[in-house]
């Protein structure tokens, strides 16, 4: 038996555990959410997701690989935006530290 591990089954890596330069796992930019650290969303997250840099990105989970973006200008009924959840890999960086986006590996 060979086990088949193919490029495009490759497992999402989780950002490293913790420490100052490191982004949260998960984190929002709803003040209601439990995920909201308004200190870390003012150093400025980048998002890269699937391979392009994503400005337009709500709410992200590194470790479960997805992403909430904004459908639109559609509200749902309470008058907040409506999201849609897409799943893909995900890496998050700090704009603040005056480096450069990573690069994809294609």
């Amino acid at each position: 038996m060979s086990e088949d591990t193919s490029p495009q089954e490759a497992p999402i890596q989780a950002a490293p555990s913790s420490g100052p330069d490191v982004p949260p796992d998960h984190i929002a930019v709803d003040p209601r959410s439990v995920h909201f650290d308004a200190e870390k969303l003012q150093r400025g997250v980048g998002i890269r997701f699937k391979g392009s840099v994503r400005r337009d990105v709500e709410e992200y989970c590194i470790s479960e690989g997805w992403v909430k973006v904004q459908a639109g200008k559609t509200m749902d009924r309470h008058g907040r935006p409506l999201l849609l959840k897409l799943t893909g890999p995900v890496e998050a960086w700090f704009e603040d530290l005056g480096e450069e986006p990573p690069v994809a590996k294609t």
